[in-house]
């Protein structure tokens, strides 16, 4: 009996010790994939009744107060509400009507058993609302809450798979617009204040619950069968004449093809928008209530066809993410990539309606590859999909190889099973999980069923797997001539064996006609029998379609890219000339010249901006001290020669914005200068307010005699309040005094001096130009030691965008030691965000190798 005692002692030990190591597992920081999955059998039927009351002081909290419904299903475990604030931010905890003490641990509201019971449950929760990602200025506010920062805002349960409903109640001064994911249902004012409340919103994610409050212009139109709100802070009258008829007619553009390309119907009861000065992204795709950066919507008529053509896709882009992303949601954030490469793809099908006049193939080359070449080259390379532990490291995903190698790959997928049979799968990818959640896996299976490809295997290179393939070739000619062997080989640049299934052409050059040829590379080799046999060819032009992915053989020694007639062939010859230069097979000075020929004579608006930046880069990282003294009066004089001749505005703007770029020597600011006190005018080239205050900055790093007075003229002239708000930010970036950059950078190791995230950096951009880096170089050990901190308090794209701006733009031997040495005082360091450190400071590791090779 006294041992049948002690046993059952034992188990209740053991049992209790278990229960309470699962529940430690459930409780930590973040939102585990564990607290997510036991949740998601744990409760249902969400509805969020949500009350803010916003005063007009910014730095008064904002008092606000959530009634929960929710359904409880299981209650193994206590319920945990997600709360990233701090506990004193709570005020008062009621469940089932009755008051419960407030426990707070790990980032999470608890609420234990014994207050709840399975069914139906109503707690209330009174609260200050969270201001990590409330987005507060003077008269004006906006929430932006992906992946995971709703509870910073609000208790809630912040993870894709928990859909709920939305009940707004929002008080704010009486000047202020509100703008959310509901329909107004009533407002009602009193004491100089106004209360707006909502009606339910559509079932959605938390991370797409948002609102926008404060002083903002309406427009309200009816493009198609509904009504859409604008809200703008836009005041320049050029810009807003030119830019709101095409805001609305894009996005009921893209409502039109959407519907009709996936057969279900607009999915929500509105389509609301709002355009926000510095906001951090391009675009926000928050149903009913679609936040953008006001600067990428409001174009004036001088504007390039490149920046027009980034607009219509922008919004093509998040009105896509009405069905692939808000409509079907991926279950947890490590497919986070595909709604945006669904967003990406269709917003690049979109838009060629639109624009009759561009070509689209090229678009999407120019679009898609040297971005997601940027980051698949290097040695931080990621897969498409990556794993992810908790949703608290959900911003480390995103980056170029979701929103650009992503494209790429679909479009692939999209050749190699047909164009039917991909859009049939898709449109019952959204039929079948429509107002629900779904996985890269679903859509395998789905479209499995429409091709005999084994799609499984083909995803888990091209999904699953970094990098990106080397192709070669082994072309051997008979005695008279013809190609006798045709071999066409391929090896993964990381050393893995890793073999991408693609399909492009390729074009053999003869005098009088250019021979396509289809290639399916399904292995590392493959043998071209069908064009054995024919005549040696002058030249072979790899991925002549631009269909293929990866690094192609360059032959520029017998034949230059710009004799190619074909514009896509054209584009990614240069493209691929870029990245042979990159890997060593072709010098800088070679890529450089090659590119300049080209820019001499090419007349497509895409190729000429892709050429720019090409010039650029490789003229500020790519050339050591003694070439970019060697080439500057070159390029200098070749870009001042075009701006005099009579070419299309789109281009001669390309022209200018890249002389302005590289125009540092004393002739180039003297022009400069001429051109921004509007004592030369530059014919066909229309300069805007931004425009002069981009040059007034040039001339800043530049170094004119006259820097402080242009800064001060400079700043006058801005009529936008907003934008003199970021001008004043940046000005000490901007100093010619060394000591007001130093102290500015110091600045910025304070969390709220980085909350304007697009200011801070363009100011970084200023202090780390390759003219002030020997002054800019001392503070990279801070910028790199901030890293973590700025992964947690800054919003998804800053980490990489911040290293971007400061040690991503240095190549010297002095950045490089203090990156390897950072690398070696941090061992341990978080592992993707040294991929993101990896990406940013390519460059840096490619400069050292290419100089010691030389």
């Amino acid at each position: 009996m006294r041992n049948l005692f002690f046993v059952l002692v034992f188990i209740s030990v053991f049992s209790c010790q278990s229960n309470s190591n699962e529940e430690n597992l459930l409780l930590v920081e973040g939102i585990s994939s564990e607290l997510a999955t036991y949740r998601k059998k744990q409760v249902s039927e969400i509805v969020y009744n949500l009350f803010f009351n916003i005063p007009a002081e910014k730095e008064k909290a904002i008092n606000s107060e959530m009634l929960l419904n929710v359904q409880i299903n299981d209650l193994e475990y206590p319920l945990y509400l997600d709360f990233n604030e701090d506990k004193s931010k709570i005020k008062h905890v009621s469940v089932n009507g009755k008051d419960i003490d407030i426990i707070h641990k790990r980032e999470h509201l608890i609420i234990l058993q014994k207050h709840l019971k399975e069914g139906a449950n109503s707690i209330i929760v009174d609260f200050d609302a969270g201001e990590v990602s409330l987005n507060r200025n003077d008269n004006y506010l906006y929430t932006l809450l992906v992946p995971d920062r709703a509870s910073t805002l609000f208790p809630c349960f912040d993870q894709p798979d928990l859909k709920a409903t939305y009940q707004l109640n929002i008080t704010a001064p009486e000047s202020w617009k509100v703008l959310c994911g509901g329909p107004l249902d009533y407002k009602e004012s009193d004491k100089g204040y106004t209360k707006r409340v909502f009606k339910m919103s559509d079932k959605m994610s938390t991370y797409l619950f948002s609102f926008v409050a404060g002083v903002f212009n309406e427009t309200i139109r009816t493009p198609g069968d509904m009504e859409m709100t604008l809200l703008y802070r836009e005041n320049d009258s050029a810009k807003i004449a030119a830019s709101v008829d095409a805001i609305f007619k894009h996005h009921q553009n893209a409502l039109d093809f959407l519907e009709a390309y996936t057969q279900y119907p607009f999915p929500f009861q509105k389509m609301d928008f709002a355009s926000i000065p510095g906001f951090q992204y391009g675009g926000m795709e928050h149903v009913g209530a679609i936040q953008y950066r006001e600067s990428s919507l409001f174009l004036d008529d001088a504007t390039t066809q490149e920046r027009l053509l980034n607009r219509a896709r922008l919004i093509a882009h998040e009105t896509a993410h009405m069905w692939y992303g808000d409509l079907v949601t991926m279950k947890w954030f490590d497919d986070v990539w595909l709604k945006e490469v669904f967003a990406n793809f269709m917003a690049d099908k979109i838009v060629n309606g639109s624009f009759p006049n561009i070509n689209h193939d090229l678009k999407f080359l120019t679009s898609h590859y040297p971005s997601a070449f940027s980051e698949d080259r290097t040695l931080g390379a990621t897969p498409i999909r990556q794993p992810l532990g908790n949703l608290k490291n959900a911003g480390t995903l995103y980056g170029n190889i979701i929103y650009h190698k992503a494209p790429i790959m679909m479009r692939q997928l999209e050749v190699i099973m047909g164009e039917e049979p991909f859009k049939k799968g898709m449109r019952n990818y959204i039929k079948s999980y429509a107002n629900g959640n779904a996985t890269w896996n679903d859509l395998v299976e789905l479209l499995d069923t429409e091709t005999t490809i084994d799609l499984k295997e083909w995803s888990e290179v091209w999904v699953n797997q970094p990098g990106r393939p080397i192709v070669s070739d082994s072309v051997t000619y008979s005695k008279q001539g013809e190609i006798e062997r045709f071999e066409i080989m391929q090896h993964a640049e990381d050393g893995s064996d890793n073999i991408w299934t693609q399909a492009f052409n390729i074009g053999l050059v003869y005098k009088d006609s250019i021979h396509l040829e289809p290639v399916n590379l399904n292995a590392k080799s493959v043998r071209l029998k069908s064009v054995e046999g024919w005549p040696k060819p002058e030249a072979i032009i790899y991925n002549y379609n631009g269909l293929g992915y990866g690094v192609f053989p360059a032959t520029i020694e017998n034949y230059n890219v710009y004799d190619i007639q074909d514009d896509v062939a054209r584009g990614f010859s240069y493209i691929n000339l870029y990245e042979n230069m990159l890997s060593g097979s072709i010098s800088a000075i070679t890529a450089f010249n090659e590119l300049l020929e080209g820019l001499k004579v090419e007349d497509e608006d895409l190729i000429i901006d892709l050429i720019s930046k090409e010039i650029s880069s490789v003229y500020w990282k790519y050339f050591n001290a003694e070439e970019r003294a060697l080439m500057q009066n070159v390029l200098e004089t070749f870009l001042r020669e075009r701006l005099n001749e009579n070419l299309d505005q789109s281009m001669k703007k390309t022209m200018f914005n890249l002389y302005k770029s590289i125009a540092h020597s004393e002739t180039g600011k003297a022009f400069l200068y001429d051109v921004w006190n509007k004592t030369v005018s530059l014919d066909n080239v229309y300069l805007n307010e931004n425009d002069y205050t981009s040059i007034a900055s040039t001339l800043a790093i530049f170094q004119h005699e006259k820097a402080e007075d242009i800064l001060n003229e400079a700043e006058n002239q801005i009529s936008n309040p907003d934008r003199k708000k970021r001008f004043q930010f940046v000005r000490p970036a901007l100093s010619q005094d060394e000591t007001v950059r130093d102290n500015f950078m110091k600045s910025l190791a304070k969390p709220e001096n980085r909350e304007k995230e697009s200011w801070v950096l363009d100011a970084l951009g200023y202090v780390n130009h390759p003219m002030r880096q020997a002054s800019g170089q001392k503070h990279l050990r801070m910028c790199l030691d901030l890293l973590e901190e700025i992964q947690l308090t800054g919003d998804i794209f800053f980490p990489k965008a911040w290293l971007n701006a400061s040690i991503g733009a240095y190549t010297s031997p002095e950045a490089y030691k203090v990156l390897q040495q950072f690398l070696t005082d941090n061992p341990d360091f978080s592992p993707v965000l040294k991929n993101k450190l990896l990406q940013a400071t390519d460059p840096l590791y490619r400069v050292q190798y290419l100089w010691k090779q030389e």
